[in-house]
């Protein structure tokens, strides 16, 4: 009997079918975020100049992506270390300005075309894509954009706003699968303000505009994502919780609330709040990081709420067109590769576990009143052999195994990496 054999065994001993989970995870999407591999940085602005709105990437390890060929090299690396369905996330300020895309646009004045190379990509590699409007690191914030009291400021970002709707109808119709586009802005003050309604008032007027732009709600997925607070805008944040979920329930006809793990109070977990959402929302979108002490976008370990928040997209039915998975982290302190296969693997993994637990089971002690039982069968449930599960899944994925990814890694940093100066 084969060690996976032996494990499949066991885990239907406790009512799991091993090669089920298996088979429904490697039709599960998660979104690769782009930004991983270059810091942040885009190419629609000349230079190194800073990051603003509350983006920090901390770290200089050699090897960062400096053009379009680069970050799609590192990409293919990433991806073929990491088992599973995947899709691309895209923020607008990676378009790619050549001869054949007409040159460069300022971020009104982007357009689909500008994208026509992140499709063939995509199509290429079987993948799906979501899209981000980039709402810092550009001269037009002042620092605030759509929330500005400014009417140019604003109208520059709403224009921004309904040409990344277009873009987002182009990648989804081009690749045949829906896009995520994810409206999240940094604007917010870095002490107590004085007037906290009319900046929000000016961002939810700016919204509105934004969604008047026509697209197809099957096609195209706006979301409306929240923030605690940031770097420079400790005080106040405009796009609170509050108002994301205000806004987002107001208008489910035309968005969906996007909650990202690290913009919340470090008291509050988002594995607890997916099923008070999806009690509501007919359909929700999550981005998830590793917070450390406040939003710091560490990479994703496999760690207790990663596999709670896993937990509870099945439990709840998540992945039936319910949640929308994506990875938003970006750290410069290692290889940049090795951080995206690190973090995918991980929710994977998590996923994984989500799916080999007898979730129905487990309900029906709840329900009865025997939490004796039920602690018992939850704590004997984390020593299956859970890593055998998962290195089959890899073999079926054509991916490497755990311990057999970080030398073709350091190959790659060896012979390509190094040489970027």
């Amino acid at each position: 009997m084969s060690a996976y054999e032996h494990a499949r065994t066991q885990y239907a001993a406790a009512g799991v079918d091993a090669d089920a989970a298996i088979e429904r995870l490697r039709r599960v999407p998660v979104s690769l975020h782009c930004w991983q591999g270059d810091d942040v940085r885009g190419f629609d602005q000349k230079g190194d100049g800073p990051l603003t709105g509350g983006i920090q990437t901390t770290g200089n390890y050699p090897g960062r992506a400096r053009t379009p060929e680069e970050l799609m090299d590192d990409l293919d690396l990433a991806l073929s270390l990491c088992p599973g369905r995947k899709k691309l996330n895209l923020h607008a300020c990676y378009a790619i300005f050549d001869a054949r895309s007409g040159g460069w646009a300022d971020r009104d004045a982007i357009e689909p075309r500008h994208f026509e190379r992140w499709v063939a990509f995509c199509r290429e590699r079987g993948l799906g894509a979501d899209f981000n409007p980039t709402f810092f690191s550009h001269p037009r914030c002042d620092p605030l954009t759509l929330a500005s009291p400014d009417a140019g400021t604003r109208r520059f970002w709403i224009d921004h706003g309904k040409a990344c709707i277009r873009i987002s109808e182009y990648l989804a119709r081009e690749l045949g699968q829906p896009c995520v586009m994810n409206i999240w802005t940094g604007d917010g003050f870095k002490d107590v303000p004085a007037d906290r309604m009319g900046p929000r008032l000016r961002y939810r007027d700016s919204i509105d505009e934004i969604l008047s732009e026509p697209y197809d709600f099957h096609l195209v997925k706006p979301c409306i994502e929240s923030k605690v607070f940031g770097i420079g805008v400790e005080a106040y944040t405009v796009g609170s919780a509050e108002f994301a979920l205000g806004y987002a329930a107001l208008h489910m006809d035309k968005c969906i609330p996007l909650m990202d793990n690290g913009h919340y109070h470090p008291t509050e977990m988002v594995s607890d709040k997916i099923p008070a959402m999806l009690a509501f929302f007919p359909e929700i979108a999550l981005h998830i990081t590793r917070p450390m002490r406040w939003d710091s976008d560490h990479v994703v370990r496999l760690d207790d709420e990663t596999r709670e928040i896993c937990a509870e997209i099945v439990r709840c039915g998540g992945l039936e067109g319910r949640v929308n998975i994506a990875l938003d982290y970006f750290d410069a302190s290692i290889n940049r590769v090795a951080a995206w296969a690190v973090g995918l693997r991980n929710v994977q993994k998590a996923l994984l576990l989500a799916l080999l637990t007898p979730h129905a089971e487990l309900k029906a002690l709840q329900d009865a009143g025997d939490f004796t039982a039920l602690l018992v069968r939850q704590e004997e449930l984390k020593t299956l052999p859970f890593g055998e599960v998962w290195a089959q899944y890899c073999r079926v994925c054509g991916a490497p195994q755990d311990g057999e990814w970080l030398p073709e890694v350091r190959r790659y940093e060896r012979d390509v990496l190094s040489r970027r100066a």
